[in-house]
C-alpha cells in the first residue's frame, strides 16, 4: 500500500466528495460486530453530513493513498452544555470542566476508516491532525456504549470517560469521552477499523 497522506478539505470540497464519504461510511460499518448493516444508513449519513457541513467552524481531514481510506470531521463547541443535548450522568474526570469554557473545544463527530488491517493506525492519525489543525485544547466525542472496540481504542489513546448521555428522541445511550490535547498516551493503539466509529450530534 502507498504511503497514506492526510489533508484538510473545506466545506465545498467536503460537499463535492460526499458520495465517496458515504461509500466509506458504508464500508466502515459493513463488518461491524455490534450493529447490523442497514441499507438506509448511506442516505442517513448523507443527510447528516450535509447538516454538519453547515455548522459554524466545520472542519474535516481525510486520509488518501490512491483513493480515500479515511476521514474525520467535527466542529468547535460553545461554552455551555447545549452542544450535545441529552442528560449526562456519571463522574467527570479531572479537567472535564473545560467543556463549559468558551473556545478550545472540538467535537469530533465521525472518524471513518476503511476496514483493512494495514489501516489500523489511520484513525488515530486523523483525530490528532484534526485537533492540531483546529488548535483545540480539548477534544470531545460520543461513542455507542456497546461499541467496545472503539471505546478500547479511544481509551488507549488517552481519552477519558465523562459519563453517559441519554437521548430520549433516539432512545440511545452513548458514552461521552474527552481528550486533553497533549496528554495522548504512547501506548500502542488498538485501532478503529472494521466498523468502529464515533457518533456525533443528531
Amino acid at each position: 500500500m502507498d504511503a497514506i497522506l492526510l489533508r484538510r478539505v473545506n466545506r465545498r470540497q467536503a460537499q463535492g466528495m460526499s458520495g465517496e464519504l458515504a461509500d466509506l461510511y458504508v464500508d466502515s460499518r459493513a463488518r461491524s460486530p455490534h450493529e447490523a448493516y442497514r441499507p438506509s444508513g448511506r442516505q442517513d449519513f448523507l443527510h447528516r453530513l450535509t447538516a454538519e457541513i453547515r455548522r459554524p467552524g466545520f472542519a474535516m481531514v481525510i486520509a488518501e493513498t490512491d483513493g480515500l481510506v479515511g476521514g474525520a470531521f467535527g466542529f468547535p463547541v460553545r461554552g455551555d452544555r447545549f452542544w450535545w443535548p441529552g442528560s449526562v450522568t456519571g463522574p467527570s474526570p479531572r479537567g472535564s470542566e473545560r467543556l463549559t469554557e468558551p473556545g478550545g473545544v472540538l467535537a469530533i463527530t465521525d472518524i471513518l476508516v476503511r476496514p483493512h488491517p494495514r489501516d489500523r493506525h489511520v484513525a488515530r492519525r486523523l483525530q490528532e491532525r484534526l485537533l492540531s489543525d483546529q488548535h483545540a485544547a480539548l477534544g470531545a466525542t460520543l461513542v455507542d456504549r456497546f461499541d467496545h472496540r472503539a471505546l478500547a481504542a479511544l481509551r488507549s489513546w488517552g481519552w477519558q470517560d465523562v459519563g453517559e448521555i441519554w437521548r430520549p428522541v433516539s432512545a440511545t445511550l452513548l458514552r461521552m469521552l474527552v481528550l486533553r490535547v497533549g496528554e495522548q498516551t504512547a501506548a500502542r493503539p488498538a485501532g478503529l477499523a472494521h466498523g468502529a466509529r464515533t457518533r456525533g450530534p443528531r
